[in-house]
């Protein structure tokens, strides 16, 4: 089992590495489109922007490369909102796995207390419904940090509340992605890279 972490201008790459080296799998952090498309399974992290971000994807190819791949791949974070068709961040389209658009969360009012943007902690993932989840991950917490969300749709494979319902994760075909950070959730959040890591 060879897992490929795609290699880009994006943050929390290295975490994500940790989080593998904790459960015992082997993985490289690898641009190489050959190292790429022959790994088991793909991990396509990121935090950052992500007009910028698609932009370094084309010109290094890299965007292609994601959209050809058959094994499992698994977005998270910004990985997962550049998986989609558009977003409001730098008005860019994406790589259109998925047809939902991301757009930037609004406060209720600008008085609202206790919320905040950006979304940053933990809250609960509810109506799980992918191979990345079992039945037992219901209601379970994970770390979220994003100022960006994907609405309900289709392709939802989890749901989560702030400020309103939402897709913490979604899934089509071998695209699986989540919103939030499996490798920062502690306990759940390696639950969740074994059940990927199994698929």
């Amino acid at each position: 089992m060879k897992i490929a972490i795609i290699k880009y201008n994006a943050g929390n790459i290295r975490s994500v590495s940790f989080a593998l080296d904790r459960l015992g799998v082997e993985h490289v952090i690898t641009a190489d489109p050959e190292e790429i498309r022959s790994a088991d399974k793909v991990i396509f992290p990121g935090v950052g922007e992500a007009s910028s971000t698609m932009k370094y994807l084309k010109e290094n190819k890299l965007d292609e490369l994601i959209l050809g791949l058959k094994q499992p791949v698994l977005g998270i974070c910004l990985g997962m909102q550049l998986m989609c068709s558009h977003s409001e961040e730098g008005d860019v389209k994406c790589l259109g796995i998925f047809d939902e658009k991301v757009k930037k969360f609004e406060l209720p009012s600008p008085n609202s207390e206790n919320i905040k943007v950006p979304h940053m902690g933990w809250n609960a993932l509810v109506n799980v419904n992918s191979a990345l989840f079992d039945a037992s991950l219901e209601k379970e917490y994970v770390y979220f940090v994003h100022s960006y969300y994907v609405a309900l749709g289709e392709h939802t494979a989890a749901t989560t509340n702030y400020i309103l319902p939402y897709s913490s994760a979604l899934h089509k075909d071998n695209f699986y992605a989540t919103q939030f950070h499996p490798e920062k959730s502690g306990d759940v959040g390696s639950r969740i890279l074994e059940n990927f890591i199994k698929l």
